[in-house]
């Protein structure tokens, strides 16, 4: 998703176009409706000059003729179409603009689903805040664009060919001379339009690189203020708001030049008519009240082609949008259920990794090569060697957060992948050790292990992690507000929360990732305690770097970049005396 520098061609606008309209479809009749009413708010301003052009005629030809009834029945018709125009601008104002956003909210959820979809790796190399600017600020700007671009173009259209069509009928010559300018207004305006469009999409990628910096500094403040470190983050803000500032100069200064280039065509268009016109009439080739009536079609012409051309901005920011819609609905959703996969249910637990291999998509070196490794249902696996050596990469490949690249895992006997990818995570559980609450109360924290789950049920897993007396001990209890991402607890307490969520999830497979790396020694008893009566009877990994909290694992796989090099009970490698002894001898003497 990295900011693309080229223009966008003509096939490529084509391509996003077709993204973009299968969603009017559902909203198919507002539009027909919207662009009926446009058509009527078209109708009254071409009425006028025909108004106009008939009382100045008979007022030079024949005064005699034009009464007192015949103008108010003229001002009587045109206040009745001014009526219609009223009714029919709220309606385009009011349920077009609501169809704008309702189409934004469609994109918006299609968007926010294939997020969900995405593999681990994408967020891997993705800016959170990148993709927050592209939810939102992106997708606000397709609802003018969805409501207006097909209503200006209809209204632009429909009074060019009705005004070349009744102008043709008074002066044909003088029409041609007016409408053969008008492509030339267009091609300068282009000219502006291009850098325009550019700096619309570099607008937006400082924008997300603005949100992206706020993210990070903001969800890491703790660590920002305990190093004072303020100065720097305003440094580093500072360099990201002066490039957004530079961008912008650029976008305002072309758009200074499309609109200041739009404003000299409109100047020149009524000079044009008003001296040709001019010529025409002292030479008999046209009467005053065409005259006139030319000058107000080409008011209403001019002003238009001035909004179409203005629009552009609008046009321009819309398919920018939508660009960068696409460009996360382009990528890719690698690992999905395939054809003819079956729900997992009645699971034993037994894994088998069969000589499995895997790399990471930027990378040419495997991570795991060659691994073979089978589990027994209920068994428990250490798993532990230095960081890089694949030991949460092995982890994450069981609930197929990753696919591997050769070799198979099975469980109970089957290829996950025949597995559906929700029956498959379902049956997991993972306790990592960068806990993640999400803002809301600790029951609904909790509770998201099963969603719809009793107040009892909570209650009786928080009393299994071990978490139900300090809760109770909060001022508000189950219904306390635990903070975004669980400021308001401590690291213990938030860990035991994730815990009594898989309680409540109480899956037959547990997954174990440095669960207590991070704690103090009391918080890590109290968890452990925990963590102990959570994998009896379940298939359980556990990845950890304190040696003494592995010892009970019926196995213990010493993991490093040439793969397993040692495998075997607490005493079997002890009595090896190879690589785990040292790491637990050194583990020991600190």
């Amino acid at each position: 998703m990295s900011q693309t520098r080229k223009r966008r061609s003509p096939g490529e606008t084509l391509r996003l176009f077709k993204v973009f309209l299968p969603y009017f479809r559902p909203y198919l009749p507002v539009l027909l409706l919207d662009l009926f009413c446009a058509a009527l708010t078209t109708v009254c301003d071409l009425v006028l000059p025909l108004i106009v052009r008939y009382i100045t005629s008979m007022g030079a030809n024949n005064l005699a003729a034009l009464t007192v009834s015949t103008v108010l029945r003229l001002g009587a018709l045109y206040v009745a179409l001014r009526i219609v125009d009223t009714a029919a601008n709220y309606f385009m104002q009011s349920v077009g603009h609501i169809m704008g956003t309702r189409i934004e909210t469609d994109m918006r959820h299609d968007l926010f689903a294939h997020l969900q979809e995405l593999p681990h790796a994408y967020y891997s190399s993705t800016k959170i805040g990148q993709i927050m600017s592209r939810i939102t600020s992106d997708l606000f700007d397709i609802t003018e664009f969805a409501h207006h671009y097909p209503e200006e173009l209809f209204i632009t259209s429909l009074k060019v060919i009705v005004a070349f069509v009744i102008l043709c009928g008074m002066n044909v010559p003088l029409t041609l001379i007016i409408f053969a300018a008008l492509p030339l207004m267009v091609l300068c305006s282009n000219h502006f339009a291009r850098p325009m469009q550019k700096s619309f999409k570099d607008s937006r990628f400082r924008l997300g690189e603005i949100n992206a910096r706020v993210e990070d500094s903001l969800s890491g403040i703790r660590v920002v203020k305990s190093f004072a470190n303020e100065d720097i983050e305003m440094e580093k803000f500072q360099q990201d708001s002066h490039a957004f500032l530079a961008v912008k100069k650029r976008m305002y200064r072309a758009m200074a030049g499309f609109h200041s280039v739009t404003r000299m065509f409109d100047g020149i268009m009524y000079i044009l008519v008003v001296c040709v016109g001019a010529i025409y009439m002292i030479k008999g080739r046209i009467t005053a009240a065409d005259l006139v009536a030319y000058l107000l079609y080409v008011t209403t012409l001019l002003a238009s082609i001035r909004r179409l051309v203005e629009f552009t901005e609008n046009f321009q920011r819309g398919i920018t949008g939508i660009e960068r819609f696409a460009e996360v609905m382009d990528e890719p959703i690698t690992i999905r259920d395939l054809p003819g996969a079956v729900e997992l249910t009645d699971v034993r637990g037994e894994l088998e990794f069969d000589d499995v291999s895997f790399a990471y998509a930027d990378g040419n070196t495997n991570v795991l090569s060659h691994i073979s490794l089978h589990v027994n249902p209920g068994e428990s696996v250490a798993l532990i060697g230095p960081s890089g050596g694949g030991k949460t990469t092995l982890c994450n490949l069981i609930p197929r957060f990753y696919e591997v690249n050769d070799g198979v895992i099975r469980l109970d006997g089957t290829d996950i992948r025949q597995y559906t990818l929700k029956s498959l995570r379902r049956q997991i559980g993972m306790v990592q050790q960068d806990v993640h609450l999400f803002s809301g109360t600790v029951l609904s924290n909790i509770e998201y292990g099963r969603p719809g789950a009793s107040r009892e049920d909570v209650i009786e897993a928080a009393k299994l992690a071990g978490a139900h007396d300090f809760i109770m001990g909060l001022e508000n209890g189950y219904d306390s507000y635990v903070g975004e991402h669980g400021v308001k607890l401590s690291g213990g307490q938030k860990q035991r929360i994730s815990i009594a969520r898989v309680f409540l999830k109480n899956p037959p497979i547990l997954i174990l990732d440095e669960a207590t790396s991070a704690l103090d020694n009391e918080s890590e008893q109290l968890v452990q305690q925990s963590l102990e009566k959570l994998m009896k009877g379940r298939t359980t990994f556990t990845i950890a770097h304190r040696l003494t909290t592995i010892r009970s694992a019926a196995t213990i796989l010493v993991l490093t970049d040439e793969g397993i090099v040692e495998q075997g009970s607490h005493a079997e490698l002890m009595a090896k005396r190879g690589v785990y002894y040292r790491l637990y001898s050194m583990y020991q003497d600190r």
